[in-house]
């Protein structure tokens, strides 16, 4: 494990080992109104239910920082044994350190475990100086990083205003892509559908359908309404599907599940699939300010056009019903165009101590990113909106 206290005039900045030893109320007072990932319930609930640990290969060692005693910054830190889990893919680097003759693993991430979705990952307190606590902090951990022999240190899915601050710290950013929905005011199913071209609108209308003459019903529960019958569902939807990929690894277990209808109900929404009375597939989704985070989706029967009901269409619906802005899909599947969801671009930085490493990574990731805006424009290019609708 990792330890390091760093004074500076009156702030210290110190590694604690599990989120609970930092009061619940001071933490989510960083955090207000951002990702719910980053809420203290839902890391708390990771941790007691053996999510993220030594043998997971997660390692806790949150970085806070007080000024007088008093809690005015913070990060969500994991020592990594390996780069699984992280949905920023950094294997090829792993692979060339190691030619190189430097050891990779572990290394130090900011971010929250499991979940591919942008979000504040450096918290700062109303009426502090983010960027100076934000460059603070990314400095601490260069040096913690050095102090302790650890090759690199990985912020992933962050703000454009953390990346700025932790550029002018010697880190070097990586773009990425995913899909998300925009509600663009619609005010309804069918409003969604008349974004569409003609085509594509009537494909979509064709799939409902199909759903519909197999006598499956889709519905949303959310916050009070869950019950936990329906949670242990969704766990084993989850691990089911898990245990079906080839890559697939469990993290989540079924104590995370009921801890969280326990503790963070307010919000979760599961989107079930059902035929004579019995749930047949599900997602699991988390909601934000005006966002849908869909995360685990599992099906008990493998149906045509059900993956696409449960994991897209009825989660749009649902957004549209409740005034909703955005709907995030997760990482991957360019298929998501063909349901609305177009290209955006996330961000992640990179400190490498090892100066050589770091210029060959600082060189491929100049190149990459060239190819990731590319790209988009390309995707852009085919979106199934009607042009006039297209995100510029």
């Amino acid at each position: 494990m990792l330890e390091s206290v760093i004074m500076q005039d009156d702030v210290t900045l110190k590694i604690v080992h599990k989120i609970s030893e930092v009061p619940s109320a001071d933490w989510n007072g960083l955090v207000k109104d951002s990702s719910p990932f980053l809420k203290w319930d839902w890391l708390d609930s990771l941790e007691q239910t053996g999510c993220v640990n030594e043998e997971t290969g997660w390692l806790p060692h949150h970085l806070i920082v007080e000024n007088g005693g008093k809690l005015v910054a913070a990060c969500p830190l994991y020592l990594k044994l390996h780069s699984m889990g992280e949905f920023v893919f950094d294997y090829e680097w792993a692979d060339a350190a190691q030619r190189l003759g430097i050891r990779y693993y572990p290394k130090m991430l900011v971010g929250v475990p499991f979940t591919p979705v942008t979000g504040n990952r450096f918290l700062t307190a109303d009426g502090q100086d983010r960027r100076s606590l934000i460059n603070l902090m990314g400095r601490a951990l260069a040096k913690i990083a050095v102090d302790n022999k650890i090759s690199s240190v990985h912020v992933n899915f962050c703000l454009s205003d953390e990346k700025e601050a932790l550029e002018e710290a010697g880190f070097v950013a990586r773009l990425g892509l995913q899909f998300h929905w925009q509600n663009r005011g619609f005010g309804s199913f069918e409003d969604y559908l008349g974004s569409f071209r003609s085509d594509r609108r009537n494909k979509i209308r064709r799939e409902r359908r199909e759903i519909a003459r197999q006598g499956i019903t889709i519905r949303a529960v959310e916050g009070s309404e869950l019950t936990p019958g329906q949670v242990r569902t969704m766990y084993r939807l989850y691990k089911g599907h898990v245990d079906r990929l080839y890559y697939g690894r469990q993290y989540l277990t079924e104590e995370f599940f009921d801890a969280v209808l326990k503790r963070f109900a307010s919000h979760l929404c599961l989107i079930l699939a059902e035929r004579e009375g019995r749930i047949v597939a599900g997602t699991f989704n988390v909601s934000g300010t005006g966002v849908l985070y869909g995360r685990y989706w599992g099906a008990f029967e493998d149906r045509p056009f059900l993956h696409f009901n449960v994991c897209y269409y009825s989660a749009i619906e649902h957004c549209i019903r409740n005034g909703w802005e955005r709907f995030e899909a997760g990482a991957g599947g360019s298929f998501k165009q063909l349901r609305g969801l177009d290209p955006e671009p996330t961000t992640s930085v990179h400190y490498f101590v090892d100066g050589k490493f770091r210029a060959a990574v600082e060189r491929y990731l100049k190149q990459e990113r060239e190819m990731i805006r590319r790209k988009r424009e390309a995707l852009l290019d085919h979106s199934q909106l009607k042009p006039e609708l297209q995100e510029p």
